[in-house]
């Protein structure tokens, strides 16, 4: 087996908030912990302007994950690009004894007395043809991070929830004019802030009661617009220089559900209020969970993720 040799006392998984305070939690316990993850800072990171975590009025998301993966590395807590599995060409991730043997992309096993998944959501898709090959070609998930790139241009954002709001303010700062359309005949939930940002965006227009349905471009050039099942101005297509697709997120179940773990039927890892699943030593926290019902916000996952590592110190403890 191709595997750490190493027995960690955490294996912890995710790169974002939940993740960075279980690991320093973890080693102010004295514990080995590793952290595990490919999406650097989570949701959080690609959030844009953060104005609710208590102690910076105004921060942006990345930079206030960049402090809390410095503060992590100040306990020395290894932090690893790997993504968890639950199979690779040496094993599959499993619970052997005592014992979690987790499997990373890279074909290391990974093993701890106990596991922390804090490995937050994926991001849906609208699943449209052409949809992956233009990522990064006009097709983008991240507005905090491509927002940039369409100074002067026309975008079009898809999504009615906080997200997509947050994400047309931010773009509308560069774009000449920006389409949010969303499928439903009014915005959803929206942060009442965000909300008055948005109505202050003059080039900002809202179609509601539309889909896209079809990408348009070629390979060379990319995406050059989007046509939409119910026309706009009597107009079945508009011409657009970027997409973002900003439609939520669903909980990445497949790993915790491999190891046993209860989910809700929002797909979202069941715990108690010390983070534990069903399973004993598997621990969850964070944006995967059940644990702040809708209020998935950076400071509940820290805040999970400083009781994650409690309850990981105390089941060692135990065994």
């Amino acid at each position: 087996m191709n595997s750490e040799n190493k027995i960690y006392d955490v294996v912890i998984g995710g790169q974002g908030a939940a993740a960075f305070a279980a690991g320093m939690y973890a080693a102010r316990y004295q514990m080995s912990a590793i952290v595990i993850g490919t999406t650097f800072g989570g949701e959080t990171a690609t959030g844009g302007l953060i104005e609710n975590y208590p102690g910076y009025p105004d921060i942006d998301g990345f930079e206030l994950m960049m402090k809390f993966r410095e503060h992590a590395e100040k306990y020395d807590v290894p932090i690893i690009d790997d993504k968890l599995v639950i199979s690779n060409a040496n094993g599959n991730s499993r619970k052997e004894s005592d014992i979690f043997e987790i499997a990373g992309e890279s074909d290391l096993i990974y093993r701890g007395r106990s596991v922390i998944l804090a490995i937050g959501r994926e991001r849906r898709s609208l699943w449209l043809d052409h949809e992956e090959d233009w990522t990064g070609r006009g097709v983008s998930y991240c507005s905090t991070c491509d927002a940039p790139m369409h100074k002067g241009n026309t975008v079009a954002v898809v999504g009615g929830g906080d997200s997509a709001v947050k994400g047309s303010v931010l773009i509308s700062k560069y774009a000449d004019k920006v389409y949010l359309i969303y499928r439903k005949s009014e915005l959803t939930r929206p942060e009442a802030a965000n909300l008055r940002q948005l109505d202050s965006a003059t080039n900002v227009e809202r179609i509601f009661n539309t889909n896209v349905v079809e990408l348009l471009g070629d390979d060379q050039k990319g995406l050059t617009g989007i046509k939409l099942d119910n026309p706009y101005q009597n107009v079945e297509s508009l011409d657009v220089d970027g997409l973002f697709i900003e439609i939520g997120a669903d909980p990445r179940k497949e790993l915790p559900m491999h190891l046993g773990a209860k989910v809700n039927e929002q797909g979202e890892v069941i715990v108690d209020k010390y983070m534990n699943t069903n399973i004993p030593g598997l621990i969850a926290a964070g944006d995967l969970t059940d644990a702040s019902g809708d209020l998935k916000q950076t400071i509940t996952a820290a805040a999970q993720g400083s009781m994650a590592a409690t309850t990981a110190y105390e089941h060692v403890s135990n065994l």
